[in-house]
């Protein structure tokens, strides 16, 4: 395990909102939805899950002949969260949180939207990290061991 530039030179100081190891994927960065038709396709008919600080949408994949057996994960920030600066703090830790979680427990046929709260700016990742295993154990999207990796 690699450790980070800011364990390296302040090796005191904690790491607020991720490890001290950087964690090497193998498979490279996640799959990420970009398009406005995907977001809007699973916000009509995907299920939706409410948590303290954030929202989760869940649909399955449309058979459009990708072969890719990685979840898509989209992130979205609006205006009530804040402005830029906490906007884009609110995505990242969003997308740090879905390839910690997502992208290893999730099951792989489905495409995500994690939608910030407010909230998310004031929570300790660890207490994300607890809500989206739990709001994915809640909508029974946990990857099973027949779900090929």
């Amino acid at each position: 395990c690699r450790l980070s530039l800011a364990e390296e030179f302040w090796p005191g100081d904690e790491q607020k909102g991720a490890s001290a190891c950087q964690l090497e994927w193998l498979a490279g960065p996640m799959s990420r939805l970009k398009k406005r038709k995907d977001f809007i396709r699973l916000s009509k008919s995907g299920r939706k899950k409410g948590m303290r600080h954030f929202m989760i949408q869940v649909a399955p994949r449309p058979l459009d002949g990708a072969t890719n057996s990685e979840p898509r994960v989209g992130l979205t920030a609006s205006r009530r969260v804040g402005g830029a600066v906490q906007r884009n703090r609110a995505r990242r830790r969003l997308y740090s949180l879905a390839e910690q979680v997502i992208k290893l427990h999730a099951r792989p046929d489905q495409d995500y939207v994690l939608i910030a709260r407010r909230e998310i700016l004031a929570a300790s990742f660890g207490q994300l990290k607890l809500e989206l295993e739990r709001a994915l154990d809640t909508l029974d999207l946990r990857r099973r061991a027949s779900d090929n990796r």
